[in-house]
């Protein structure tokens, strides 16, 4: 099997970790390296796979190597790899999951040719419901790219794009989404209590109809447009309430949130690179 670092041992690696592992992936096959013992503690215990405070030792040896730091330290973190990578025959493939940092920039921080990916997942990814966006640069073989799909695939959805400025728009639209419907589900659960319902009945309602409309969306032969004019009975009280968020201008707000998000994307990649 490929053999597999992770660095950074936080809940995206973790979730990645768990994914594969029940798919049968073999632990003895992943090191995790933080230098956080205590986390790394916990990961070894659950999953039984190798764990490192040093990031050099696993790194001089794997097939892969996961950066899953945030992206305030990532050019430190791969600086730091440098002359590992270096000193090798056989170059790793990189798998980046930092929000904004381009494969070029980690290119020229190895300061090699060397494959890398850039992904991004989101955080349903730790209940194996993720929905994640992957890029290759021209030096990452098929072989390397089936690789990439097998972890991210390992957690949910994974899909490719053609053009590394359309990560931006996949942070928009999935990295960063799952807040936008946390915000709805907590609007939704307020009124719900103004109205009269009490607070954990006006909760339930709302996660089971959230997870309801989701599954329907996903399972159904027909578009969401559709679905949502199936629900729309003329005169009736979902009407009323369409009618509402459509005169609120409902569409040109969740247009503006997802340019906003995707705009702070390319500005971190100034930020932190």
């Amino acid at each position: 099997m490929t053999t597999l670092t992770f660095i950074g041992a936080g809940n995206m690696s973790t979730s990645i970790i768990g994914g594969l592992i029940e798919q049968g992936y073999n632990p003895h096959d992943i090191t995790a390296c933080d230098p956080n013992s205590d986390g790394l503690k916990a990961i070894k215990d659950k999953f039984g796979i190798h764990t490192d405070t040093d990031n050099s030792v696993s790194s001089a040896t794997c097939d892969v190597i996961v950066l899953a730091v945030k992206p305030q330290v990532l050019k430190i973190v791969t600086l730091a790899l440098r002359d590992i990578i270096d000193s090798r025959q056989q170059k790793p493939m990189i798998i980046s999951v930092a929000a904004g940092i381009s494969c070029e920039h980690i290119q020229q921080w190895l300061d090699t040719d060397i494959a890398v990916v850039r992904c991004m997942p989101n955080t349903p990814a730790l209940v194996g419901q993720g929905a994640s966006g992957l890029y290759a640069n021209k030096h990452t073989s098929d072989q390397q790219k089936a690789i990439a799909e097998q972890l991210l695939s390992a957690v949910g959805y994974a899909t490719w794009v053609t053009e590394e400025n359309l990560i931006d728009a996949v942070t928009a639209i999935s990295g960063s989404a799952p807040a936008y419907f946390f915000l709805l589900m907590e609007a939704m659960i307020d009124a719900g209590v103004k109205q009269g319902l009490d607070r954990e009945t006006a909760i339930q309602l709302t996660l089971q109809t959230a997870m309801g409309a989701a599954t329907l969306a996903k399972d159904s032969d027909v578009t969401v447009d559709e679905l949502r004019k199936r629900v729309t009975s003329p005169n009736g009280t979902t009407e009323q309430a369409i009618l509402s968020y459509e005169n609120a201008g409902l569409r040109t707000i969740v247009e503006e949130a997802m340019q906003s998000c995707a705009d702070r994307s390319v500005e971190m990649a100034k930020e932190f690179s």
